[in-house]
């Protein structure tokens, strides 16, 4: 079972930051990412994941008003870590191909290999009004955009062959030129001749994780993805998404191992079911409705859904929040009209969702190994409502029932973000080519 946590701040729910077993300030507060990392590295996780987005207002989630860049926490936690993976959001919609691809490339050597991007392509409309890059794309331009965006990027990784950095001091030759290359390329969207400025890390390339859960995002997520989050909250759901997306990547050549799907796990926990109730009542209490409509307003755009009367069935509101997170919204209304639900019901469940992973810990364990074990999942991102005492408590009581039970194991972790996730080093494609020809 492959794990990570993902770190926003002060947890996943918009009012985390209220809880006093997390810093005020968690968002932008050093310490408390080093201290959630170290932790996640001693107990055996896989990686640490750092979400992001580029456009705000007031109505935004509050810790997302005011919070680090994810390239550049990452690699302060590289300075202080040896064997955790380190994977961090960048948009492909608002930033540069080139730009990129060596920014991670060298928090992939800072790390030792530990290095991996979530490709996302931006869902919020209001970001085009951060850059001189003219209206917010359309959903499919955007994975199209996207998709030459990783040709020409990881193009770009395989500027140079593994061995083309010679260092001869006694013959005066740094490098061996008939071993880098230019990738030249010029397309649609973009253009760039290459090479890079920096060379392959020991996992060869960063990994690439991906959250496409449209059918444009499965697609996109069967060719380039690696390690693959989703948010389906039912084993049928998951299974379904699970299967899916194994049968797309194969229709792409790629075997069921070269990706890993690791549903997104917000576990409320106890030492008994009435302890479990207990948190979350706490948790759920961190928020008002008011606070709850602006949440659920966030995923369609920044819908405001304080016009509707909250006790009348979630409102008829069109296609608003289809350029956004299109597949997020579609399933909200689903499962709003499937279940008769009121504005309210709809906005305080996405607010403080209550899922599955829910009662004791073993509980817990033994449904994150069925699902598993039932072609669900590969692993999880464990998003923590609040990164305190839940979170000890996941590692300090869930972790050990999993590696009981055969399914994690903590120690003799690989020191790269591949090996921790058993995929395969990317081979040079320049190599490759002169291989062949």
């Amino acid at each position: 079972m492959k794990l990570g946590v993902m770190i926003q701040g002060p947890g996943g729910h918009m009012n985390s930051w209220k809880s006093e077993e997390v810093p005020a300030d968690a968002s932008v507060n050093l310490n408390h990412y080093i201290s959630v990392t170290k932790k996640a590295e001693a107990a055996g996780l896989d990686f640490v994941f750092i979400a992001d987005g580029l456009h705000i207002n007031e109505k935004s989630i509050p810790h997302f008003l005011n919070r680090f860049e994810p390239l550049t926490i990452l690699s302060a936690l590289a300075a202080v870590t040896e064997k955790i993976g380190l994977a961090g959001t960048v948009s492909t919609t608002y930033s540069e191909p080139f730009n990129i691809a060596r920014q991670f490339a060298s928090l992939d050597k800072l790390s030792g290999g530990r290095a991996g991007w979530n490709v996302v392509t931006s869902p919020l409309e209001g970001t085009a009004s951060n850059f001189n890059k003219g209206n917010h794309p359309e959903h499919k331009l955007r994975y199209q955009m996207a998709d030459e965006y990783l040709d020409v990027v990881k193009g770009l990784w395989d500027s140079w062959e593994d061995d083309a950095f010679v260092r001869n001091r006694e013959t005066g030759q740094f490098f061996d030129a008939e071993k880098m290359h230019r990738l030249n390329h010029s397309g649609e969207f973009f253009k760039a001749e290459g090479p890079l400025n920096i060379d392959r890390s020991r996992q060869g390339q960063p990994v690439i994780f991906q959250a496409g859960s449209s059918k444009t995002g499965m697609e996109f997520a069967a060719k380039h993805g690696e390690a693959i989050f989703t948010n389906k909250s039912t084993l049928e759901s998951s299974q379904e998404y699970y299967r899916g997306l194994k049968k797309l990547a194969a229709e792409n050549g790629r075997k069921p191992e070269d990706i890993a799907i690791l549903p997104a796990l917000s576990p409320i926990i106890g030492a008994t079911e009435e302890e479990a109730e207990e948190t979350y009542n706490e948790i759920k209490n961190l928020i008002s409705i008011e606070e709850a409509l602006n949440y659920l307003g966030r995923f369609f755009d920044h819908f405001d859904f304080s016009q509707f009367p909250l006790d009348e069935p979630f409102p008829d509101i069109g296609d608003v929040g289809k350029n956004s997170f299109q597949s997020t919204t579609d399933d909200i209304k689903k499962r709003a009209e499937e279940g008769n639900l009121t504005l309210r019901e709809v906005a305080l469940s996405v607010a403080t969702p209550r899922n599955e992973f829910f009662g004791t810990y073993e509980q817990v364990a033994d449904k994150m190994i069925a699902w598993v074990e039932n072609e669900a999942a590969d692993g999880f991102v464990i998003s923590m409502y609040v990164l305190g005492k839940q979170y000890d408590d996941f590692l300090k009581h869930v972790l050990p029932l999993l590696e009981q039970k055969g399914s994690f194991q903590s120690n003799g972790k690989s020191d790269t973000l591949r090996g921790n996730l058993g995929l395969s080093i990317p081979e040079n494609r320049f190599k490759k080519e002169s291989i062949n020809n």
